[in-house]
């Protein structure tokens, strides 16, 4: 019932990352669903399951994200009212997008669980068919069809799943279990909300902090979704934040998607060249393209600085006519590229006859700024680089 109702996403072979990271490495690209996101299969799932009165009375689920806009637009879609209830403090172009979709959308509680409480309440006092985000049977279902999907087209050793409440985890596994026993399933959490490692090991989750993967940004796995894992012995693996935000930045200019933070967390594992998936071939589900134009850039530019081809510099000069003039003339003799420039005589901590120039310069690589500084340093100039970023991903 699925199949004709949502895309029957693309899964291709990688050949540039499959070289970067050792590994035969295939796409499933979930980003371009409607909503750009694999949530579109549970979500349906779920309202195809339900009875002609369920129907009727409509939906209502909690979410903040990409939950909310797959429910909604299968909900109109199928003439099912529906109804989500956000944080207050959700953007607006996601209500927008929300209400957009169909859904009437209610603003209630300062957090995700005083918002799912609130939708409980209305759910009981108007017997409307609540949706859990990951934990509920038919939402785990449909989830795995982005496995069977997977398996139908590829002989595969290992799938790797971004994890946050665990449907997309309990889905693929459950689909692999059946389809083929041998083919390890591995979640991928981000470090600061790793709320499925520490239910594994049966310990509390100390998650927070801000995060560009705020799609698996989850403090507490779902029941069913945890004690699915556990019997299932799936393991999940963690990721940096700066290790996300270099794969999105890959993703983006090799393979020409934009993909959300927690979309890029599978590939993001397998930059550190995990030894057990060296030579593999390895499935990495690109589970959502919904990232916010702003941070897209930031992303981008963050990870030109880490290359090298962004670099801010702090150059001591005389505080004499010219000086400026000259450290430009230098830079651009060797093929550098200012872009920004600031002055500064007060607050520096120099002789009053000196100041420090502040230059941010585009550069080819990192040998290539290499290069510029040792012109500028041969003349005399002391250089320091600022705020330089390391290269996170294998050269």
């Amino acid at each position: 019932m699925l199949s004709s109702q949502v895309n029957h996403t693309p899964c291709l072979r990688a050949r540039t990352l499959s070289d970067l990271c050792q590994a035969e490495i295939y796409f499933k690209f979930e980003n371009l669903q409607y909503t750009a996101s694999f949530k579109e299969r549970g979500a349906l799932n779920k309202l195809l399951h339900l009875t002609t009165e369920e129907k009727e009375k409509g939906v209502i689920a909690m979410s903040a994200g990409n939950h909310a806009q797959a429910l909604a637009y299968h909900a109109k879609r199928l003439g099912i009212p529906s109804t989500i209830v956000m944080p207050r403090g959700t953007p607006f172009i996601k209500v927008h997008l929300t209400r957009q979709a169909g859904a009437q959308v209610i603003l209630e509680g300062d957090t995700l669980s005083q918002s799912e409480e609130h939708a409980w309440q209305i759910a009981r006092e108007q017997k409307r068919t609540f949706v859990h985000p990951y934990d509920d049977e038919e939402v785990i279902l449909g989830q795995s069809s982005v496995a069977v999907e997977i398996l139908a087209e590829h002989q595969l050793d290992a799938i790797l799943v971004p994890v946050g409440g665990g449907g997309l985890l309990a889905g693929t596994a459950l689909a692999a279990r059946a389809l083929r026993p041998a083919l390890s399933v591995i979640g991928v959490e981000v470090e600061n909300y790793a709320s499925m490692s520490a239910g594994l090991q049966n310990q509390p989750g100390h998650c927070g902090g801000a995060t560009i993967a705020e799609g698996i940004a989850v403090k507490k796995p779902g029941q069913l979704t945890l004690a699915l894992a556990r019997a299932l012995k799936l393991p999940v693996v963690t990721v940096s934040e700066a290790t996300i935000e270099t794969a999105v930045a890959l993703l983006v200019n090799i393979e020409k998607t934009v993909v959300e933070g927690a979309g890029a967390a599978g590939l993001a594992y397998l930059l550190g060249l995990p030894e057990a998936l060296r030579g593999k071939k390895v499935g990495i589900v690109l589970s959502g393209g919904n990232i916010d134009s702003r941070i897209l850039a930031a992303v981008l530019l963050r990870d030109l600085a880490r290359q090298g081809r962004i670099t801010r510099l702090r150059i001591e000069i005389a505080d004499s006519p010219g000086a400026l003039a000259e450290v430009a003339r230098l830079i651009g003799q060797e093929g550098g590229n200012i872009i920004d420039v600031s002055h500064q005589r007060i607050f520096a901590a120099l002789s009053l006859k000196s100041a420090y120039l502040d230059i941010a310069m585009e550069s080819r690589d990192s040998k290539h700024r290499s290069e510029v500084i040792q012109t500028l340093q041969a003349m005399g100039y002391r250089v320091e680089i600022l705020e330089a970023l390391e290269k996170l991903h294998p050269a």
